[in-house]
């Protein structure tokens, strides 16, 4: 036998063993706890797995996702051919101006949106007005430079694709994206 068919061979075991792990896996029955999946640092088939597991939990990346934040709510809406950020608004952008504040490494992308009247480029001007608008709203508030972005869709990613006044109406916004 030569050195190396002499190796697959010593090596095939383990070969097998990685395969096993890879391949499907199966329920177990209810009541069977024999089947639970291993934990760090466990000796399975003699071999200690030492990576951590990954969590089925999702990730939590900020306030933003709690429905009970004052920080869920992203959006502003504009009116018809406008950048005027309305009243009913400052105190969402204040909010979130505050929070920024208080978090000196966190950024935020101010994304400006259209509707779909009107040209490509005169839509990608507008959601640059609209989102520049918002940035300098909270500049004002108190915010680094440094931690605010703008960016334009224009009208290329509507949050209504429909082509009357109520979807108009939605797409015609600023989301802050953290």
């Amino acid at each position: 036998m030569t050195a190396t068919r002499t190796m697959r061979l010593a090596a095939l075991p383990l070969i097998l063993f990685c395969a096993g792990l890879a391949g499907c896996a199966s329920r177990p029955m209810s009541g069977d706890t024999s089947a639970s999946t291993p934990g760090p640092g466990t000796t399975v088939g003699g071999a200690t797995t030492t990576a951590p597991l990954e969590s089925s939990r999702p990730t939590y990346a900020g306030p933003w996702e709690d429905p009970s934040s004052p920080l869920y709510e992203r959006t502003i809406y504009f009116d018809y051919d406008s950048a005027e950020i309305k009243s009913q608004y400052l105190n969402l952008i204040r909010t979130h101006a505050r929070y920024l504040g208080s978090q000196p490494d966190r950024r935020v992308t101010l994304e400006g949106h259209t509707d779909e009247r009107g040209t490509r480029e005169y839509n990608l001007a507008l959601g640059d007005q609209r989102a520049e608008a918002v940035r300098r709203f909270m500049l004002a508030e108190g915010v680094p430079a440094k931690q605010l972005a703008t960016l334009s869709y224009g009208e290329e990613r509507p949050a209504d694709p429909g082509h009357s006044e109520a979807s108009w109406r939605l797409n015609r916004r600023v989301i802050l994206q953290y």
